[in-house]
């Protein structure tokens, strides 16, 4: 059949990826009769190269429905049945960064995961999302809700409990063997962490994140103790909110831009004080690096913001090119199973958690650069957790077959994915609570 409406070019393009900027406004970003179009165009293409067939299950999906169709091509499948294959991305940019051929600047303009979005997009402004998602994505009013004294104990309690799980299963749809966080009632934000160090240069703010000030704030604390050890200033943003990475995933752009004006405020008073803002999950880091600049172009605040972003282990990194990193690790790693989160990998700044890592003497980092499956909500839901523990097989036989003394992974819901994964036989530990392990620091 042929790629329908594309131009006739080359037979992929080697140049560097690029991005454009996301045109949510436009009345044409939801109409059904323009989507379908720009869906089956992309979909042929997909249908005539399937390079991505292994990376996730949207493609078989969509390979599933073109090979069980009456013409065996994409005219043969019904406009609803692409609901099946939005509902399975995640927008981690693999298939754009790293397999397919005709992205920009090639002519043929294939941006898989913006198109996915795009339909999330317009199956938000149909009602077309489960309650449950919308209760998923909402991390922060989660978080507030979870972490009083009593309620966390409560939850995490129930958590453990068979028939709770199975509750939740039945009429919520998150999957009674999935891996839930725990929620604490003391959060990062609750934490006095504050380092002023007037001979230091640099200064970073700590971007919290949802998942670590309700969930894991001791990675936080490890954080601020690393930063403080190597004699950077550095304070806590107590007052943001969400990066608005789950509800991207779900389509309400309406929201996420909600959610990044609150935050532009609170986050351009460390920017215009000369503060790297750093996040310790690569999702956030993302979201202000890429997705929230090619969504509000025109706002230079954000763009100031999404400059001032870092990656932890890219401000690690970016110290010992200066010579600024202290090196003097006390404590040997040994062998260390490293997943590399797909959102840092799309980052284009090479394995620098790796490259730090083996800074440290006696350690060995295998690094497997597979997705963990989890991909946010993916991962819990009822209909898709197997699919998400099926993605991690690759990577559950490479941490067996390495015998690690510990594994890691820059994303903690991963990490605790291929925990689950791997029997729960050993808890992750974050990439920067091995620095601070390696340093010798007591708390």
């Amino acid at each position: 059949m042929g790629i329908v409406n594309a131009k006739k070019g080359s037979e992929g393009g080697l140049l560097k990826p690029t991005r454009h900027d996301i045109d949510w406004r436009n009345p044409d970003f939801l109409d059904d009769v323009k989507y379908e179009e720009e869906l089956r165009r992309v979909a042929d293409a997909c249908h005539g190269c399937r390079r991505c067939v292994s990376l996730c299950n949207s493609f078989p999906t969509l390979f599933d429905l073109i090979d069980e169709s009456e013409t065996f091509e994409v005219d043969g499948v019904s406009y609803n049945d692409f609901d099946s294959v939005i509902d399975h991305c995640y927008m981690c940019d693999l298939c754009f960064m790293t397999k397919c051929p005709y992205v920009p600047p090639h002519e043929w303009e294939i941006d898989f995961p913006h198109l996915m979005l795009r339909g999330k997009a317009i199956k938000h402004a149909k009602n077309k999302v489960k309650l449950r998602d919308r209760i998923l994505t909402s991390t922060d009013i989660i978080g507030k809700i979870f972490s009083k004294i009593v309620l966390s104990k409560v939850i995490n309690l129930m958590n453990k409990v068979k028939i709770f799980r199975k509750i939740l299963c039945k009429f919520f749809g998150i999957h009674e063997k999935a891996k839930l966080p725990q929620f604490v009632s003391k959060t990062a934000k609750s934490l006095k962490l504050s380092y002023k160090d007037n001979n230091s240069k640099h200064k970073v703010a700590i971007f919290t994140t949802c998942y670590h000030n309700y969930n894991e704030p001791n990675v936080i604390q490890d954080f601020y103790d690393v930063l403080k050890h190597n004699n950077i200033s550095v304070e806590i943003i107590r007052d943001d909110n969400c990066c608005g990475m789950p509800k991207l995933e779900l389509g309400d752009l309406k929201l996420v831009e909600k959610m990044m004006l609150k935050n532009i405020s609170k986050l351009m008073k460390f920017v215009d004080k000369g503060y790297y803002i750093v996040a310790p999950i690569p999702s956030c880091v993302l979201m202000f690096k890429q997705e929230l600049p090619l969504l509000f172009p025109s706002n230079l605040d954000l763009i100031k913001i999404s400059n001032s972003f870092r990656d932890p282990f890219e401000f690690l990194n970016y110290l010992n090119t200066k010579g600024l990193l202290n090196t003097n690790f006390k404590n040997k790693l040994g062998d260390v199973s490293y997943q590399v989160a797909c959102h840092q990998r799309v980052q284009n700044m090479g394995m620098l958690t790796k490259k730090i890592l083996e800074l440290i003497p006696g350690t060995t980092v295998n690094a497997i650069e597979k997705c963990s499956g989890h991909d946010g909500t993916y991962g819990v839901k009822s209909e898709s957790h197997d699919i998400a523990i099926k993605i991690a097989r690759p990577i559950t036989k490479a941490f067996k077959d390495a015998n690690f003394d510990s594994f890691t992974s820059d994303c903690s819901l991963a990490a605790h994915h291929i925990e689950n994964s791997l029997g729960n036989v050993q808890t992750p530990e974050h990439p920067i609570s091995l620095i601070k392990k390696a340093y010798g620091i007591s708390t």
